[in-house]
C-alpha cells in the first residue's frame, strides 16, 4: 500500500492509503476528502482536484509542460508555479510513498 497526506488549510492531516497505481485523487476520493470534487472523473478536464506538491516532492513530481494540464492549471485561480499539480494526473508509485500535498484554501474553491 501506498501512504499519501493531505495537509488541510487549519493543518489538519489526513492520512490515505491506496494500492500502487492509483492516483492521487483517487485517494482523496477514497478518504470522502470534500476540497477534491474531481468533477471530470480523473480525465484532466476540469481541475477541480488542483492540490499543492509540497516541498519534499517537488523534484519528483514536476509538471511537464507540454501536457494538458498545463493548461488547465494555467488558468486556475491559486496556480502556484513549480508547485501546483492535478492529483488525477500523479499516479502512486513506491517512489511517492509518504507524498504529502497541501489542499486549496477554501475562498479558491
Amino acid at each position: 500500500m501506498i501512504e499519501v497526506f493531505f495537509i488541510r488549510n487549519n493543518n489538519e492531516k489526513i492520512k490515505v492509503e491506496v494500492p500502487e497505481g492509483h492516483t492521487l485523487m483517487e485517494a482523496a476520493k477514497l478518504a470522502d476528502i470534500p476540497e477534491i470534487p474531481a468533477d471530470c472523473g480523473g480525465c484532466c478536464a476540469c481541475a477541480t482536484c488542483h492540490v499543492y506538491v509540497g516541498n519534499a516532492w517537488t523534484e519528483k513530481l514536476k509538471l511537464d509542460t507540454d501536457t494538458p494540464e498545463i493548461d488547465l492549471l494555467e488558468y486556475e485561480k491559486g496556480f502556484k508555479d513549480g508547485i501546483s499539480r492535478l492529483s488525477c494526473q500523479i499516479y502512486l508509485t513506491k517512489e511517492l510513498h509518504g507524498l504529502t500535498v497541501h489542499l486549496r484554501p477554501e475562498e479558491l474553491l
